[in-house]
């Protein structure tokens, strides 16, 4: 058995000697984080001349930054680091008492690595958004004297917002035919030198590495050819090649993630991405230690691939992906692996899930815990970017398979279309929700470069097979209560590759898929929402009471995960407060790997018909204080998957429910699933976990199964209810 995942953090690990960090270039934070240098040079407002300055050169804690006369000096020489900090005199930019709303004030402070208040964004656009906020650097009152402060405020575009500063970033600027897709997307290609795209990937690295719950966000993108470099993918980061195909990016070296940073416990290697490269390691393994939301797709591993670190592991998503050699799982808890081509299969644990995947094991549950489906019955590949032989960039859509298995792309082309780039409008951090919402309704597609966007009102998707596509795991933040996104009950909608954070104003619901009553059919065009997450606090205090309601009927949910987090920032029963993960309204929705932790109530509850799931990841709530905290009427704690009474055909696979009363280990939760008991309601392969035998749950499915505890962990039940 497993032992029992722990939350906790360290200090990042004293990678680089001092002598290294001089001989590197590397300014160092005073709370121990690294970053490379950019080139120092002035920060000069281009609608009045003026340079930005610290106020009489002062180096003391709390001087303000203010607007003078451009005088060389270093009191107006500016290093806007890979970390984001932006530095003068040893201090950084940074907004006094982390404030977020228009018109908090600017000052210069020690450089903390961990302060998202100091971080910034120099836009191709000549904004300095500070990334924390998602607002621009503004001269108050649209002064032209000396003396002006700085400010916070929207990005409205306008002079006293604007910046020239050219040492921003010694990275090659995109050629002619390249789309401006901002400050954190790196395109690479062949003719570049190894050693060029070798530092860069290194920076980003040391960076992200440790920088779980930052605002900074990184796509690293590789054009078709082969590199010899080795991409240590850390958090917030996306690396991707620009082929048609895995294999027309070749990386000779690695793409892999570790958990050095974590003493070799991947289960809070969240928050990352590898997609559309093949890869031949160099010692014939590669690795990608993670948990979720971390997406492995489309890849090519020309060897074999471990799925750990040495230490504990808590759940993955593997996807449209070939690996000639062995998969070992090592300490993973549950893994999915998706519409996959694969040699072997050594490791298991409590589920690890096969659907549509050549070479997997045979179903054996509960001994091994394989739980093996021989195809998939609806599916959609996520979007993704590519450069064709004419050097065009496009998105690739992805069109829909039936009772499918193996990959889209080996020794086939892929079924879909493309878009050219131009049917985007490419987002950049700042931009209102307005400005959004007018290009959706002018027609566009939304490709959100990576940054932190913050929405003053909910995203209105209503045209058939619009394309709303992150980079580098955007991030979108509802403000004042809004719901972030919500769509139209019509065909063919596509959300990919985004975070919604919830804001420190408690939403009702983030994210509505159609909307109520929803009936329309949608079998051939399914709504598809693939590598698609959402969090409650940790990088502060976020509320909401519903994460994701689906009213539309056929809705395909491609990799979820839906997480109050139970770590981090803002953290607690009455702070980071939200009841329910995930209710499903709508009839015929389908979902392939589906994580829903920590929620207060209900985790999942769904209501439609003809309901499938494949693989279902829960933890619930850490913290309930004590049993009268967590009582849904009479019946002690609330299910972890309900399935309503009025249901008379849904299926699952491969579920997994754990339970981990930190706060209080006598809590005690009657069942993880509930269920009507009817002929076309069929669970398969279950189990349920007491993690160190912290905490109980009574049955496994309605009053089936036994009880996981201190003295009996695991349960497992092949079928039920």
């Amino acid at each position: 058995m497993t032992p029992p995942r722990i939350r906790r953090r360290l200090a990042p690990p004293a990678a680089l000697t001092a002598a290294l960090v001089l001989a590197a270039g590397l300014t160092v934070a005073a709370d121990g984080g690294t970053a490379l240098a950019a080139t120092a040079s002035a920060i000069t407002n281009t609608g009045n001349g003026k340079c930005l300055d610290v106020t009489d050169g002062s180096t003391a804690d709390g001087t303000p930054a203010q607007m003078w006369s451009c005088s060389p000096g270093p009191n107006q020489t500016w290093t806007l680091n890979d970390d984001g900090s932006l530095t003068a005199l040893g201090k950084c930019l940074d907004v006094v008492d982390g404030g977020t709303a228009n018109g908090s004030a600017v000052h210069m402070w020690t450089c903390y690595a961990s302060v998202a208040s100091q971080k910034w964004q120099y836009t191709a656009g000549g904004d300095l958004v500070n990334t924390s906020s998602g607002r621009c650097l503004d001269i108050k009152d649209n002064s032209n004297a000396d003396g002006a402060r700085l400010q916070l405020w929207d990005c409205a575009g306008t002079a006293n917002q604007k910046w020239d500063y050219p040492g921003a970033d010694d990275t090659p600027p995109p050629s002619g035919d390249d789309p401006d897709l901002g400050s954190n997307v790196f395109v690479f290609d062949p003719s570049m030198s190894a050693s060029t795209i070798q530092a860069k990937l290194n920076s980003v690295f040391s960076q992200q590495e440790t920088n779980q719950f930052g605002a900074q966000r990184y796509a690293l993108l590789f054009k078709p050819g082969t590199y010899d470099v080795d991409a240590n993918v850390g958090f917030f980061t996306q690396v991707a090649g620009l082929g048609m195909s895995p294999d027309d990016v070749r990386i000779n070296g690695a793409v892999h993630a570790e958990a050095d940073w974590f003493d070799g416990n991947a289960t809070q290697n969240f928050w990352r991405e590898a997609e559309n490269l093949s890869v031949s390691p160099s010692s014939g393994t590669d690795r990608w230690a993670v948990s979720q939301a971390a997406p492995y797709r489309r890849m090519h591993v020309r060897g074999n691939l471990v799925l750990d670190d040495g230490g504990w592991s808590s759940g993955g998503f593997m996807s449209d992906t070939k690996v000639d050699g062995q998969i070992n799982s090592g300490s993973q808890q549950q893994w999915l692996t998706r519409n996959s081509q694969i040699g072997s299969w050594t490791g298991s644990n409590w589920n690890q899930v096969f659907v549509g995947v050549p070479g997997a094991p045979a179903q054996s549950f509960p001994s091994p815990t394989y739980t093996t489906v021989g195809s998939a019955p609806k599916t959609r590949e996520k979007p993704f970017l590519y450069v064709d032989d004419a050097g065009d960039w496009k998105v690739f859509v992805p069109g829909v398979q039936s009772n499918s298995s193996g990959t889209t792309w080996d020794g086939k082309a892929p079924a879909g279309s493309s878009l050219g780039i131009d049917q985007f409008y490419i987002a950049k951090p700042g931009v209102s929700a307005a400005t959004l919402n007018e290009q959706l309704a002018a027609g566009k597609n939304l490709l959100f470069t990576p940054g932190v966007y913050h929405l003053g009102q909910t995203l209105n998707v209503t045209r058939p097979d619009t394309v709303v596509l992150g980079l580098g795991l955007a991030t979108l933040v509802p403000d004042n209560g809004v719901t972030a996104i919500s769509t139209a009950d019509v065909d063919g909608i596509k959300l990919a590759g985004l975070l919604i954070d919830a804001g420190t104003t408690s939403s009702n619901l983030l994210v509505q898929i159609g909307p109520d009553g929803s009936s329309a059919d949608h079998s051939a065009d399914p709504t598809t929402l693939s590598d698609f997450f959402v969090r409650i606090g940790g990088a502060g205090v976020g509320k909401a009471t519903r994460s994701v309601t689906i009213n539309s009927d056929d809705v395909l949910a491609d990799h979820l995960w839906l997480w109050r987090a139970d770590h981090g920032s803002g953290v607690g029963w009455t702070s980071n407060t939200a009841d329910n993960g995930l209710i499903v309204n709508g009839d015929d929705v389908t979902a392939y790997g589906l994580f829903v932790e920590h929620y207060q109530k209900t985790q999942v509850t769904w209501n439609g018909n003809g309901g499938r799931t494949y693989f279902f990841q829960n933890e619930l709530p850490y913290d309930p204080p004590n049993q009268s905290a967590w009582m849904n009427g009479s019946t002690q704690g609330y299910p972890a998957y309900q399935v309503a009474s009025g249901v008379t055909s849904h299926e699952a696979w491969g579920l997994g429910s754990y339970a981990y009363f930190s706060t209080n280990p006598s809590v005690v939760e009657a069942r993880s699933f509930e269920s009507p008991t009817a002929s076309g309601v069929r669970f398969h392969d279950l189990v349920t976990v007491s993690l160190g035998g912290t905490g109980t749950i009574s049955h496994v499915i309605n009053n089936t199964g036994d009880a996981a505890n201190s003295s009996h962990q695991v349960t497992y039940l092949v079928s039920g209810p």
